[in-house]
Order: C-alpha cells, then structure tokens, then sequence
C-alpha cells in the first residue's frame, strides 16, 4: 500500500470578490479527494477554507484541519473533519500544516495567506526544504505577486533561483498535472 500524499492549502478565509475563486476552490477540494490525496489546511468553515474543505469532504477526502485556539470562533472550525489539531498560535498553526503535508498550494487570499506562502517560500531558498509550492493563479489573481518577486530577483534581493521554488498554475487542471508529477 502507497503512503498517503497530503498537500497543504492555504487560502482566504473571505471568499474573495470573483465567483471564480470559490469555483476553483471546490475544484481543489474535489481533486484532492478525487486523487486520493489528504487536505490539510486551516480547519475553518469560512470563505475559501470552507469551500475546499466541504468539497473535499463530500467526495470523501480525507482531511486535516489545523486552527489556534484563538480563531475556533472567528473561522468556524469544522468538528466533522478526519483529524483536528488546535493549536496555540499561528506560528504553530503554520508548522503543524506544513509538517504534515507533502506539496503545498496557495490559493488566492489576503495578508494570512501572503504569510503562510513568504514563510514556506523562505525556508525553501535557505534549504530547509524541498516541497513544491504552486500558487493557483485564479483568473490572474498571483500575476502581480509573480511580478514582485521578478522585481526583487531584478533589484539583486534573490537570485534567480528563487522563480524555481514555486509554480504558478492559471488553472486547476494545471495544477492538477503539476502535483501528480510532484507526488506520484
């Protein structure tokens, strides 16, 4: 028996503006079951968390959620999910997630979810790791991101190098190809 692949989401706990962006986080969330891979993210019930964790759910997914106490209340930590780990802080929260995971995935979202990507996209350049990191670039969403982190490769902050350690995917089914060459 094949060991079971996990891939870490992080997203918005808002929905976002654009319908497309929950569209394509049902589509992750559907994927990962379909795929037999286990989600591990946020643990909450609201915006894009919600939206990837009950569509992996419903196609029976396995998942993982990972939430601070602080945030039980305020992101409507889910209680049906296959493992729950409460945490004290988000540093701890982001470790847990991140421990536990095989790929990592970042689907558009705010602050938080710029720190989650810079955090794991960090310990990447200083080679405390190998994970692939893919940004789901809905609708353009990651385009100006992608355009900073030329900007600091340009400005002599990063080397090139850096571009190598995250892929920006348009669209699901690209995702899709690039985590199965990543996790098969």
């Amino acid at each position: 028996m094949s060991q079971l692949r996990s891939v870490c989401v992080f997203c918005g706990s808002r929905a976002g503006l654009n319908p497309a962006f929950a569209r394509d986080a049902r589509e992750v969330g559907r994927t990962l079951a379909r795929e037999g891979w286990r989600l591990v993210y946020g643990a909450g019930d609201v915006g894009l968390m919600g939206e990837v964790a009950r569509a992996a759910l419903a196609e029976g997914g396995q998942t993982m959620g990972v939430i601070p106490t602080h945030l039980l209340a305020r992101e409507q930590g889910r209680r049906d999910l296959g493992q729950m780990v409460v945490t004290e802080n988000m540093h701890e929260r982001k470790k847990v997630m991140f421990m536990n995971s095989d790929a990592i995935v970042v689907l558009p979202g705010g602050a938080g979810s710029l720190d989650e990507f810079f955090e794991v996209l960090t310990w990447r350049q200083i080679g405390l790791h190998e994970k692939p990191i893919f940004l789901l670039d809905t609708d353009g969403y990651w385009k100006p991101l992608v355009a900073l982190m030329e900007s600091v490769i340009a400005q002599g902050f990063a080397e090139g190098a850096l571009r190598d350690y995250y892929v920006a995917a348009p669209d699901v089914a690209t995702l899709t190809s690039h985590l199965r060459a990543a996790l098969c």
